[in-house]
């Protein structure tokens, strides 16, 4: 594979890390197709103006924030905006000191485009949105740039994109504020331009501080902001997006609050979001938020906890051993030996090519490593990409560093020799017999 330097650096050092890199994941995708299917039939049905909902359950380091990243890159590929967030202590869907508004910001913030992938987009959707309008004024009544008769087409044709938002919740305050963004844009008002970002970005404190600066009378709140993200999946489609997708990481943070009540606020947050997707209250916006299954099935103090949302995520009575990853709930599965394998070689590949070093790692030495590291006792059910990844790039590294040691030799020692020794011993001690793989 050849693949540019500072996207394979990045890819190692982040999985080396423990972290899913933003950059470069086509290069090891492996598996997944299931679910990357069918949540890319969600996105089709995005961007026809529906809306879908979904959680991503699966233990620490078994590929759920992977999952999230590749989504991302590709729809963002498919013109769709993205905003993302991962929740914390200070960030929740819920809060009485604005942890709610603190979770608005980080979204907006992370918002994305294909041509700004790193966030921080908004700014250049506004300037590109009001360019298509201006260029479309141009083109179809025949003027120039300085032409007097601009300004009204263009605003006429404004006017046609806020109406539509005027009659959504907030919405008027919504188009009042773009309408303001346009005037400052014709007129070369920077200093009103970032005023009005700013309270797109939900960052005036007070009521009182947005009328002084732009004369609104309103400001997002801790209540009311997931109503500005459908407002802004409204106004992206209006814009010539294909929609926007939310993306949450971090659900276990809800969990992990001590409060019941302030955990049932936010399962209410949740609840919401959810029926406002299902039942077609939401257009062009998707959301997906991922958590642990300790998170979301614990009954005490777990997303099942709350009645209103276990009855309508919960398994049916036919899942049984059946995967439906068209369900709202998809649990991530372990990758198979087989996927693993395909994995480090694509990851033994990538390192060699950083390195500038000739690949010493034969075939074999790989389907070794891998039988060693899914021999562990309760391997099967337990080890995690993140785990093994993390243990082939050290190999990789002490191989690369210390050229006289043998592939085989490492393979055989440490830690590697005590997995397994211990595996061979389940194997051969009775008393181990109901661990055996």
């Amino acid at each position: 594979m050849k693949i540019p330097r500072r996207i394979a650096q990045t890819l190692i050092s982040s999985l080396k890390g423990g972290v899913v890199p933003r950059v470069g994941l086509s290069y090891i995708t492996v598996g997944r197709k299931a679910e990357i299917d069918a949540l890319l039939h969600d996105v089709d049905i995005i961007s026809e103006g529906g809306a879908s909902f979904r959680f991503i359950v699966g233990r620490y380091g078994s590929g759920k924030s992977f999952l999230l990243q590749t989504i991302r890159n590709y729809v963002m590929a498919k013109n769709f905006v993205v905003v993302d967030a991962d929740l914390s202590p200070e960030r929740r869907l819920q809060g009485t000191r604005g942890q709610g508004l603190a979770t608005y910001r980080e979204l907006i913030r992370n918002m994305s485009t294909k041509t700004r992938p790193e966030g921080g987009a908004l700014p250049l959707i506004l300037e590109r949105w009001l360019s298509g309008i201006q260029q479309e004024a141009m083109a179809a009544c025949g003027l120039g740039m300085s032409d007097p008769q601009l300004a009204p087409q263009v605003e006429k044709r404004i006017s046609a994109v806020i109406g539509s938002l005027s009659e959504m919740v907030h919405g008027f305050d919504f188009s009042r504020l773009l309408t303001l963004y346009y005037r400052a844009y014709l007129s070369g008002d920077d200093e009103t331009k970032a005023k009005v970002l700013k309270w797109f970005r939900g960052e005036y404190a007070t009521k009182t501080e947005a009328r002084q600066e732009l004369g609104v009378n309103i400001v997002i709140t801790d209540d009311d902001w997931y109503e500005y993200l459908k407002l802004f999946a409204c106004f992206l489609k209006q814009a010539n997006y294909a929609g926007m997708l939310v993306l949450i990481d971090e659900l276990v943070n809800i969990y992990k609050i001590p409060h019941a009540i302030t955990r049932q606020y936010n399962y209410e947050k949740i609840l919401t979001m959810y029926n406002d997707t299902m039942q077609g209250k939401a257009q062009h916006l998707g959301i997906i938020l991922c958590g642990t299954p300790q998170c979301m099935e614990d009954p005490r103090r777990g997303i099942y906890s709350y009645e209103a949302l276990r009855s309508r995520l919960a398994q049916g009575r036919f899942s049984g051993q059946h995967r439906d990853v068209l369900s709202p709930v998809i649990r991530i599965s372990p990758l198979s030996p087989e996927e693993m394998l395909i994995l480090v070689e694509k990851l033994a590949d990538i390192h060699a090519g950083l390195y500038e070093y000739p690949q010493r790692l034969t075939g074999q030495d790989m389907a070794d490593f891998i039988e060693i590291e899914f021999g562990r006792i309760g391997a099967d059910a337990q080890i995690t990409p993140r785990e093994v990844i993390r243990d082939f790039i050290e190999v990789l590294d002490i191989i690369y560093q210390n050229p006289e040691v043998k592939v085989r030799a490492l393979l055989g020692s440490g830690e590697f020799a005590y997995a397994k020794n211990a595996v061979q011993e389940s194997s051969a001690d009775p008393e181990f017999a109901e661990f055996e793989l």
